[in-house]
């Protein structure tokens, strides 16, 4: 099976501080992989590389098998959506129309798009705000509206980084179960995440990067144990299996000897 995305030795340097370092991973289709790591691990750059976006970077970057730096841009947007960290909304548009963003990389019929754009809102439960102007949103209608447009893309690869910041609880549950969805349904999404309880409960596989490395890659009961956190965050959590699976209860923090870096330029 062709992996949607791999990473082969990537390596981000920036102003004299290397930001990540040998790292390689995959994404394949049907997966839900969560992306974790304290602040300043090298999430944000990890994605917006995998993307093309920010400082040039060393190794190889393949979108569906290929070479991400051969595609055009529309065809590296038809391989992969992105849901960024920032939820800045500059013009006043509807939410509508800004869903509809997400159909330019296509050159589909009107019904198809426009069933996408529905979809897509429906997904995210914003049909009552579809002719609001999106500025006029709570910062968390923002997010939901952003992520909209990321489904409305169509595309076989989601790059979400910190898709739950700013939603309220049953938001957060309902976006991670929609994530889930869509990984059943054959897409593979890489979602950047701090909620240790929350990439426990819902990821098929968990990425922990510390310091521009990957530290651990596997299952979410192989890679997210108690040394291993306290290690990488500096953290005592309590770990247990129950009825609905790992959970995960961070407790206190410990003497900080862990060595993440500071805090990800991008």
């Amino acid at each position: 099976m062709t992996a949607l995305l791999s990473l082969s030795g990537l390596g981000v340097t920036r102003k004299k501080r290397q930001i990540l370092d040998g790292v390689s991973m995959e994404v394949k289709p049907g997966e839900l992989v969560g992306l974790l790591g304290p602040n300043g691990a090298g999430k944000t750059t990890l994605i917006r590389t995998a993307l093309g976006l920010g400082a040039p970077a060393r190794g190889s970057v393949r979108l569906g098998g290929d070479p991400a730096s051969a595609l055009a841009p529309e065809e590296r947007a038809r391989r992969a959506a992105y849901i960024p960290q920032d939820r800045t909304i500059a013009w006043p548009v509807t939410v509508e129309t800004l869903v509809g963003l997400g159909r330019m990389p296509h050159s589909a019929s009107r019904t198809e798009n426009r069933a996408a754009i529905d979809t897509a809102i429906a997904e995210m439960g914003l049909d009552a705000m579809r002719l609001r102007p999106a500025t006029e949103l709570s910062g968390g209608e923002r997010a939901r509206v952003l992520i909209a447009r990321a489904l409305a893309q169509s595309a076989p690869l989601l790059l979400a980084d910190e898709p739950l910041a700013g939603l309220d609880p049953a938001h957060a549950l309902s976006l991670m179960n929609t994530f889930r969805r869509l990984a059943r349904g054959g897409r593979g999404l890489l979602v950047s995440l701090h909620d240790l309880g929350i990439a426990a409960r819902w990821c098929d596989r968990i990425i922990l990067l510390s310091g521009g490395h990957v530290i651990a890659d596997g299952p979410p009961a192989d890679v997210l144990d108690a040394a291993l956190l306290e290690r990488v965050y500096g953290i005592r959590a309590h770990v247990s299996q129950g009825s609905d699976g790992l959970m995960i209860m961070p407790v206190d923090v410990l003497e900080q000897t862990h060595t993440h870096t500071s805090p990800d330029p991008a």
